[in-house]
């Protein structure tokens, strides 16, 4: 069919190599430090956490890294996902704009997430690892793992932010339908939680708390590691099959993007997305305009240092190099929770400051505005994070309808809102309220990060 709608992919075409970007960087990333000496860390360190096939992804330059063979199989289930031409979107904004989604709702869970999710719990399993402790915010990563951890005969327990704990309680269900086990947080089950519910008893959580709690859990538990959902260098190379997917798919309507939008909180979803595409930009074949959306409650990029930082409450993971807004700040319970994290990837801060893509924040009624608008056109409920993208990218393809400018647009739906329609139903009722996170409070924030030369 001429000029589809939808550009899907055979199963034989799901990519067979993970692409790392390391390997085409001008210059590697710091590395993560030792949270007692402060000291360069090395595998052994990270080995009570995590299987040394991820320790060894972590660390890796080489540009591609295959993908198992189990992993694929059940990569199978909803892989390749669609990429889809928002037809309908752009009649409703009169543009001359393409606005291209790469729809990643299609996976069990509902999001991106399984594409890590899937390689985590089979390395573990190879390993001989029992159980996996994780955080998660939204729930989607907690689902994902849930997931992922019954194809691989896997134990799984999650520490889930409390603000969301309440707000979506049927991620809970899905995670417990999977066979796993899910706890608010901060939970009385650990030293960590039971420190926060003694300072605040009504503590909405962060991603920082729950971290704490379930790392706290697998270092003292010799059958069990953690698992994380984004952040790490491992977990976006997992997430690269979602760019390498959409160049083939874009290559088979002869179109090529001018502007790439993801969303970012961790990162996992934006780097998944744009690295195929920034390896490309690098070797000079193509040259998009990349941009970074997050929330303006939570600005990790836009407002955050560029310093070294626990990625916990605690203290108790590495010190890392990101972008941070200080690792005991505690978001406003906006409904993205999936971006409420108060640090950025450290390899996507490294690309920040290497100029490789620009930064901005949002305030979520401007998202929810967009969400709906796509909803009533493209028909998909977008869950609140990617919709922070959308909002960006009606902005831009509604700037080319002044200019005349016929621009590809591309952005990743990470997943649907099906889980999600609390925060719709404050939308339509007038009471999502905007959270502005103030500069004092950085200030404030950074000072109790440690001091590193």
């Amino acid at each position: 069919m001429a000029d589809p709608t939808k550009i899907l992919l055979d199963e034989s075409e799901i990519p067979t190599h993970w692409y790392n970007v390391v390997a085409d960087l001008p210059a590697p990333p710091p590395p993560p430090l030792h949270p007692a000496t402060h000291e360069p860390i090395g595998p052994d360190d990270l080995a009570p956490l995590f299987p040394m096939a991820l320790i060894e992804q972590e660390v890796s330059a080489e540009r591609y890294i295959e993908i198992p063979e189990e992993v694929r199989e059940v990569y199978e289930l909803w892989r390749p996902s669609p990429l889809i031409r928002a037809k309908r979107l752009e009649r409703l904004l009169d543009t001359p704009a393409k606005i291209y989604f790469k729809y990643e709702g299609v996976s069990p869970a509902g999001s991106h997430k399984p594409n890590t999710a899937v390689p985590q719990a089979y390395y573990n399993a190879a390993a001989g690892t029992k159980r996996l402790t994780t955080e998660t915010g939204a729930g989607q990563w907690g689902s994902a793992l849930a997931f992922a951890a019954a194809q691989f005969a896997l134990e799984c327990e999650v520490w889930q932010v409390a603000a969301s704990f309440t707000q979506k309680p049927y991620r809970g269900s899905m995670i417990r339908t999977w066979g796993a086990t899910i706890h608010s947080s901060p939970s009385d089950l650990t030293e960590a939680g039971r420190a926060i519910l003694a300072q605040d008893p009504d503590s909405p959580g962060s991603l920082g708390i729950a971290i704490s709690e379930a790392v706290e859990v697998a270092a003292s538990s010799p059958d069990a590691k953690y698992a994380l959902g984004s952040v790490l260098n491992h977990v976006l190379l997992h997430q690269t099959v979602i760019g390498e997917e959409a160049l083939k798919q874009l290559a088979e309507v002869g179109d090529s993007p001018d502007l790439i939008v993801g969303c970012t909180g961790g990162g996992s979803n934006f780097a998944g997305l744009a690295f195929p595409f920034l390896r490309e930009k690098m070797a000079g074949r193509m040259d998009p305009h990349v941009l970074a959306v997050e929330p303006a409650a939570c600005p990790t990029f836009t407002k955050g240092e560029y310093r070294y930082d626990y990625g916990d409450v605690a203290g108790m993971t590495p010190l890392v190099k990101m972008h941070t807004l200080g690792h005991d700040f505690v978001p406003d319970p906006i409904h993205a929770g999936g971006l409420r994290y108060h640090g950025m990837s450290p390899l996507l801060s490294h690309m920040y400051e290497l100029g490789l893509f620009e930064a901005e924040a949002l305030p979520q009624s401007a998202c929810f505005d967009a969400a709906v608008r796509f909803a009533r056109t493209e028909g998909i409920v977008p869950a609140p994070e990617p919709t922070h993208a959308l909002a960006a990218a009606i902005r831009e393809a509604e700037a080319c309808k002044e200019t005349g400018e016929e621009k590809v647009i591309l952005t990743a739906l990470c997943g649907h809102g099906h889980f999600d329609m609390a925060a719709y139903d404050a939308w339509f009722a007038g009471e999502l309220v905007d959270h502005d996170y103030p500069e004092d409070k950085v200030r404030e924030a950074m000072a109790r990060v440690p001091e590193i030369g």
